[in-house]
């Protein structure tokens, strides 16, 4: 009996140390995956707060809720279970998808770029929506249309890190991923857009008004910054995507290109490097979009937007 017993416990403390194992390499994947997103994630982050700009600031938080559940929503019951289904079925289409979500990419930043450049603000109908409710639910719906784009890449991007593990810890990893990116980039937009608020709360009440003047003055500033950051983003994110992708096929040529010159211009100094290969990546994109945007408007009764 005593035997039985201790055996029981052995097999008890294996298990214990098994799951032990299996959550540490959870994390340790899940942090290695989410890495690798953080491209897309700062396109995130930068793209979001456009939604709620000139919309009631009592309806900002709400609304970035109602965005945030609707990310959640892409991520984990629309791309985690397609994404396993490709692990499973189809690895060889993950690289495609993730080069084709890259090509989209660079086609918005290229996009995006033009209007700056233009001054065309590309202005649409929502101007002209006067119930406060409808054009709320037109800003959530395109900011979650948006997302599922960015999120796909997200994920698409998380798997690719994970091609030895099981099925079962690419899902956990892949949920783990999705989750946490979502808090932290809606997160953080909620923080961004709530600033002024605070800034006006702080003049008000005379508390820190130096402070609370800084906010106030400093917002649209950050907000436009954000929107070229956004943009930087996108072409460099996709063309990162894409080169990785035509390496992945055996054209590795744009790649060493970009890394040669990143360790001759950085010369062992990791912030110089990646900041010359973010440029070659973000130029790469930025043809790649050019291109796109091209074709689009080649199309018939097609133009870019």
């Amino acid at each position: 009996m005593a035997g039985g017993l201790i055996a029981l416990l052995d097999d008890v403390a294996a298990i214990a140390k098994l799951a032990a194992a299996s959550v540490d390499d959870v994390g340790v994947a899940a942090a290695r995956a989410g890495t690798k997103a953080a491209g897309v994630v700062i396109d995130d982050a930068a793209v979001t707060p456009g939604y709620v700009v000139g919309l009631a600031p009592a309806r900002e938080l709400p609304i970035i809720a109602k965005i945030a559940v609707g990310s959640l929503r892409n991520k984990l019951i629309i791309l985690l279970p397609a994404a396993l289904l490709l692990s499973a079925f189809a690895p060889w289409a993950i690289t495609p998808i993730l080069m084709l979500g890259g090509a989209f990419l660079c086609y918005e930043g290229a996009e995006k770029l033009l209007h700056k450049l233009t001054g065309d603000t590309h202005t649409d109908d929502a101007a002209a929506i006067a119930d406060p409710a409808e054009l709320e639910a037109r800003q959530v719906s395109g900011a979650i249309r948006t997302d599922l784009i960015l999120s796909a890449e997200i994920m698409a991007i998380a798997l690719a890190e994970l091609p030895q593990q099981s099925l079962w810890m690419q899902g956990v990893v892949l949920a783990i991923v999705g989750i946490a990116i979502t808090i932290a980039v809606y997160g953080a937009v909620a923080l961004i857009v709530k600033m002024d608020d605070v800034g006006l709360h702080l003049v008000k009440t005379g508390r820190a008004v130096g402070l609370g003047r800084g906010l106030l003055a400093g917002m649209p500033v950050l907000l436009k910054l954000l929107a070229w950051i956004g943009t930087a983003a996108m072409l460099w994110v996709g063309g990162g995507i894409i080169v990785h992708g035509l390496a992945g096929f055996g054209i590795a040529g744009p790649e060493h290109v970009i890394h040669d010159a990143a360790v001759a211009v950085g010369g062992g100094v990791g912030a110089i490097e990646w900041g010359v290969t973010a440029l070659g990546s973000g130029i790469l994109g930025l043809v790649v979009g050019f291109v796109v945007v091209g074709l689009i408007k080649l199309l018939p009764g097609k133009k870019a937007h």
